[in-house]
């Protein structure tokens, strides 16, 4: 057996094992409360449309950060420190929703743990990047996501069985999803070190826009107009809790989807790594304007459980294809860059995408927030099969 085999653990280089750990402890820390949070939010007196607020001013505010903490990890060369720094923030942040009275402090501290999540994003994806291969670029950014995933699992099923078995208050929920978070970022001080560059240029040369390939922006619109649709899945649990089902019952719901994108994730990711990325992306999008139409359609529980599989596999076809056409359409140095502004125009876009669903949600019915979605993931759907065609042809 070759160092090289005996540094892999499961088949895969620790770096990424160990990145998918980290993010297998904080989504576990995260999801138990963001599969709670609409409701606590309603409980404090939140409107859907202060919801959608809180939603998209967190993510939007946040996300000049991920390009700022992209191109700095380039310039340094250094991942960790962001990462250490980031989830870091989320830690800290996580306990100190228990002693939330009002909608405003929710908000306060979503900015600031969004801020963390800026810092580490890119470097994070960065870090896989530079880990792997162009050749299995889509197999580790799956095992990735299936790690991502496993731990939004695991965080609303912890938060179904405190709620459904021992009544426990949303605030102790909080405080108890604070340890997972720490857990998180020991593993990568203990466990995660900077790969290896080949070399260093000689003289650092400056940023420009024009630095990264036009495919790259061409497929950044075509992200941009999905995403005006893709408003926060906050949306898909209020509606879900208008079928009649019992509220402690919605963080199971939503780990559904989770669990099938969990599944999902590798064998996807190696099936980009076979098949393409782009056709991949864009049966996501179709699926996603699907689920979106028929959760407009309908107001049904046993639709709405099959409608939450169909999002866990569009979750793993999108986020898994889009990150690894990515890392093979831009170069080495410039890859913290390039995964900072894929990020800051995902949280940017975040803001409008849901201000214009609660405003829908509030100002015309239920359904009309879905039929939008809908019909921004076909359009995306169409540029996308039109990209990836072209793309072949060159």
């Amino acid at each position: 057996m070759d160092s090289k085999t005996e540094n892999k653990i499961f088949g895969f280089e620790r770096n990424i094992f160990y990145t998918g750990l980290t993010s297998f402890f904080t989504d576990t820390s995260t999801k138990m409360l963001y599969s709670v949070m609409p409701l606590f939010l309603l409980s404090i007196g939140a409107s859907k449309t202060t919801i959608a607020l809180i939603e998209g001013i967190a993510e939007s505010t946040a996300s000049l950060v991920k390009v700022i903490s992209g191109s700095w990890s380039d310039k340094i060369r250094r991942n960790k420190p962001f990462m250490v720094i980031g989830y870091g923030v989320t830690a800290v942040v996580t306990p100190l929703y228990a002693f939330v009275r009002v909608p405003f402090q929710v908000l306060a501290l979503r900015f600031t743990e969004r801020i963390g999540k800026g810092l580490r994003a890119a470097p994070r994806d960065s870090l896989i990047s530079t880990s792997v291969t162009k050749l299995d670029a889509g197999k580790n950014f799956g095992f990735h996501k299936a790690m991502d995933n496993s731990g939004a699992i695991l965080g609303p099923l912890i938060a179904f069985i405190l709620l459904s078995a021992f009544q426990i208050s949303y605030q102790n929920i909080f405080l108890l999803a604070t340890i997972p978070a720490v857990i998180g970022v020991l593993t990568i001080v203990l466990f995660i070190k900077e790969p290896k560059n080949p070399e260093k240029p000689k003289e650092q040369v400056k940023f420009r826009l024009k630095s990264l390939p036009t495919r790259y922006y061409l497929f950044l619109a075509i992200i941009f107009v999905f995403t005006l649709g893709n408003s926060a899945d906050a949306f898909l649990l209020i509606k879900t809790t208008e079928t009649g089902i019992q509220q402690a019952y919605i963080p199971f719901v939503y780990m559904i989807f989770n669990v099938v994108s969990v599944l999902c994730a590798i064998p996807v990711g190696k099936l980009s790594d076979r098949v393409g990325r782009g056709k991949l992306i864009t049966l996501g999008f179709v699926i996603y304007a699907v689920v979106y139409f028929l959760f407009g359609r309908y107001n049904n529980i046993h639709i709405f459980l099959f409608l939450f599989i169909l999002y866990g596999l569009y979750s793993a076809l999108v986020d898994v294809s889009q990150k690894a056409m990515i890392s093979d359409i831009v170069a080495r140095d410039l890859k913290g860059t390039a995964y900072g502004i894929y990020h800051a125009v995902l949280g940017i876009t975040l803001l409008p995408a849901s201000l214009i669903a609660g405003q829908l949600y509030d100002k015309v019915n239920s359904n009309a927030p879905f039929y939008f979605g809908a019909t921004m993931a076909l359009c995306a759907a169409v540029l996308m099969g039109i990209f990836t065609l072209v793309n072949r042809k060159n």
